[in-house]
């Protein structure tokens, strides 16, 4: 099969295009004719060696979520058929969708929403099943409530803006100029220019702060909290910071399974979100996906058409 290859750590250069062996499944698994992968941020980090402490086998395979067709099924699999157009996310510590095939546990994807191309479902695979965690069962966020979140323009500040609005709460984001009327777009009640304003002098006495920036922007979040409040975080923390102590801080468990890229799923079906702005770049061309990702300051998601 063809896919992107990470030949070692490294820069975007490191990334080729080349053949790889095709994935054998095994007992409770399917194989994949993926369509579409999905680039995140965690991939870049990955791609550099900083994302964990984990030796990869090179040349290795990237990539996480995706959408495509089943190919073949193994034994014990029988909720699913050949032919079904599914998506999903790779378990966490395994990447692979940079590939035209991959292997996964069927019990962790589920049928890809009919209505969907197979970009759109990638996506917003890994995008929601993390906004889902963070909001609905890590924040526990409710209606009437007062958001925070950082970074409105990316693909899961994106999502978590919708999903926010659906549940009922009241939504702020930072965002740049230019991607202002995207994220009102997406329903954010109050918009703030990051390289303008300063959110702790406009922002205060949130129930919630969803933070996917990180660093110093996470510690800053701190101060626009009411006491009691809770900070959910995906990004890195700024070291040496020590966060308050009257309000919680929780960083969601994002597992894998079927039943929240079904909630997603049915969450699309009743209006209540849609697809972000995608950028698509061919499988051959992930390295510059990569050098495009690489900046963070982007609208949506970039995609791999894999076929």
């Amino acid at each position: 099969m063809k896919a992107a290859i990470l030949r070692k750590h490294g820069g975007p250069e490191e990334l080729i295009y080349s053949d790889m062996p095709d994935p054998v499944i095994g007992p409770g698994e399917v194989l994949v004719d993926v369509y579409a992968a999905s680039v995140n941020a965690a991939d870049n980090s990955v791609r550099r060696g900083g994302y964990s402490a984990r030796q990869l086998t090179f040349p290795y395979v990237l990539g996480r979520d995706f959408s495509g067709v089943l190919s073949q099924i193994g034994s014990g699999v029988t909720d699913l058929k050949v032919g079904d157009e599914v998506f999903g996310v790779l378990d966490a510590g395994k990447e692979g969708a940079y590939a035209e095939k991959l292997a996964i546990k069927a019990a962790i994807i589920a049928r890809k929403p009919p209505k969907l191309s197979h970009a759109e479902a990638a996506a917003m695979a890994l995008t929601s099943l993390t906004a889902i965690w963070a909001l609905e069962d890590t924040a526990k966020l409710k209606r009437g409530e007062t958001i925070l979140i950082q970074g409105g323009a990316g693909g899961v500040a994106g999502f978590a803006i919708q999903l926010a609005k659906h549940i009922g709460a009241k939504v702020i984001t930072t965002a740049s100029a230019g991607n202002a009327d995207y994220v009102r777009s997406l329903g954010a009640d109050q918009v703030i220019d990051y390289n303008a304003e300063d959110f702790t002098k406009i922002v205060h006495d949130c129930d919630v702060v969803f933070d996917t920036v990180g660093g110093d922007v996470q510690a800053r979040s701190y101060d626009v909290l009411k006491s009691g409040g809770r900070l959910v975080f995906i990004a890195a923390k700024k070291e040496g910071f020590e966060p308050r102590k009257d309000v919680e801080t929780l960083r969601p468990a994002v597992t894998r399974d079927r039943a929240h890229l079904e909630r997603m799923a049915a969450l699309y079906d009743a209006g209540a979100v849609w697809p972000p702005h995608i950028t698509r770049y061919k499988l051959k061309d992930a390295a510059e996906a990569h050098r495009v990702s690489n900046s963070r300051h982007l609208q949506g998601k970039l995609i791999l058409e894999v076929r």
